[in-house]
């Protein structure tokens, strides 16, 4: 699974992306600070099984800490995009096609409304980050459209006159931008268009169905950056005009500020908590005593800094991920090395059990037989939608 942290120029992306992976990729206030994409890891928590078996985990690909799991998450920072990016402003097309891959978008927006469309340093309440997020919208959309769109007409009297399926043509039309099949249908259950004669589709049409496209196969959240400079009844009005994309208030400059002085051992901090518990007050200078008092009172006011949270909201809610633990012993809950619970996947919700089993190793999904639930120890079928959190052995043949 691959997120994209984007957003028009110097709204804090690159922030929230270093406080999501701990990269030092170039932070500073003026446009255009990224020229070309930043790749790292994050990770999302869920709770771990093992507490069920009154036994320590021995984790592998995802870390344990305190009974959670952090199952990792790819991320990728594209420089921010600006109005016209679909027509190449700003290197508008060579930012968007990094994002092709993406399964969704976490959309930072400036919420104190402080930058200019083109991400310039403006007056606090100068913007309105309601357009922000419209306008960002509507560039992606227009992006899938001109991939839909090209030579449209031609090929589509082609697939019309070999008796074709439209849903097969959109999907080979949009291979790249790894959109599948599901969501193709949704479009165009969604936009109730004229699927035997694809050729009388107006240009009006084709926006709506690449809309409907960014919705299904693209989902958004909005992370409602620089959350210390609005107060939470603003928040709340912009997350009002912003639906049905989720908004989430964040403070990535406060997030980062946490995570460093903790892996400075300056503090104690869980990503994501309310709270923090400073552990060496002797080496703290003034500045950070004052820094650390500020964040204080902002998770008093927000109960965490969002942008875990946010993240959270894109991998489970918008995409619907849920956890997976393959294991070896169904009976021990370990792999071949007697670990416990060594590795934790995401998979979308729903997904057969079989198709589980080609993500932990693609020989384990060709020569499937069967799964068993760890915990109840019955045998699951190949088309048995996967449990979330389940714990799970493949039977394969050898």
């Amino acid at each position: 699974m691959e997120i994209g942290v984007v957003g028009k120029p110097n709204v804090g992306k690159s922030t929230l992306f270093n406080a999501l992976t701990l990269l030092e990729v170039p932070m500073a206030p003026y446009p255009f600070t990224t020229l070309k994409p930043n790749r790292g890891v994050g990770a999302v928590r869920v709770p771990c099984p093992h507490p069920e078996r009154g036994v320590a985990c021995a984790p592998g690909n995802a870390a344990c800490r305190d009974g959670v799991r952090w199952i990792p998450v790819s991320l990728i920072d594209v420089p921010g995009l600006v109005p016209g990016a679909h027509e190449g402003k700003g290197l508008g097309h060579q930012f968007l096609d990094e994002l092709r891959a993406a399964d969704g978008f976490l959309h930072v927006v400036d919420g104190s409304g402080g930058t200019t469309p083109e991400g310039e340093i403006a007056a606090p309440g100068s913007t309105d980050p309601t357009d922000e997020i419209g306008w960002l919208e509507e560039e992606l959309v227009r992006w899938i459209a001109e991939i839909l769109g090209r030579d449209f007409e031609r090929a589509v009297r082609s697939v019309e006159l070999e008796g074709g399926k439209t849903e097969e043509f959109l999907l080979h039309r949009l291979t790249g931008l790894a959109i599948a099949p599901a969501a193709v249908a949704a479009a165009l259950r969604q936009t109730s268009v004229d699927r035997t004669h694809p050729s009388r589709w107006t240009a009006s049409e084709r926006m709506a169905i690449a809309r409907e496209l960014l919705r299904a196969a693209k989902p958004r959240v909005v992370a409602l950056n620089k959350c210390d400079r609005i107060d939470p009844d603003r928040a709340a009005a912009l997350a009002r005009a912003a639906d049905p994309v989720p908004v989430t208030p964040t403070s990535a400059e406060a997030e980062l500020t946490l995570r460093r002085a903790h892996r400075a051992h300056l503090i104690a901090y869980a990503p994501g908590a309310a709270a923090f518990t400073v552990t060496d007050p002797a080496h703290l200078s003034a500045a950070q005593r004052r820094a650390l008092g500020e964040i204080d009172q902002l998770l008093g006011r927000w109960g965490s800094t969002g942008v875990q949270p946010a993240l959270e909201e894109l991998v489970f809610g918008r995409l619907g991920r849920v956890a997976v633990f393959p294991v070896e012993d169904e009976a021990r809950w370990t792999d071949s090395r007697g670990r416990v619970l060594p590795d934790a996947f995401l998979v979308p919700a729903g997904t057969p059990v079989r198709e589980v089993a080609y993500r932990v190793h693609t020989e384990l999904g060709e020569n499937f037989i069967r799964a068993i639930d760890g915990r109840t120890h019955r045998a699951l079928g190949a088309d048995q939608p996967v449990a979330p959190g389940a714990v799970l052995r493949i039977v394969a043949r050898r």
